[in-house]
């Protein structure tokens, strides 16, 4: 299995981060099997572009909360990872207490 868990939708409260925060989230390893996806669906032509990130940040957007850590921005990325064989990926993380 690539992912912890897949999941529709996120269980933690909404933390209203801006780009601009999440910015300056140093980013940090992050296994790939750690990670509970909150997105069921993929769009395939976005995993295949070669400049899927051009316009984003570089960096998959995780929350971390109750323990566990959540991928909220960024499954094509990490996905795109899996097939490359990683299994681990630089990711921001955010803490939200709860």
């Amino acid at each position: 299995m690539i992912f912890r868990a897949v999941r529709d939708g996120a269980p933690y409260p909404d933390h209203q981060t801006t780009l601009k925060e999440w910015a300056e989230i140093p980013p940090r390893k992050v296994w790939l099997a750690d990670l509970i996806t909150t997105k069921r669906e993929l769009a395939l032509d976005k995993l295949l572009a070669e400049d899927s990130t051009f316009y984003g940040d570089l960096f998959p957007h995780v929350v971390e909360y109750q323990g566990y850590l959540y991928l909220e921005d960024g499954l094509h990325r990490a996905l795109r990872a899996a097939l490359q064989q990683r299994k681990e990926i630089h990711a921001r993380v955010l803490i939200l207490e709860g």
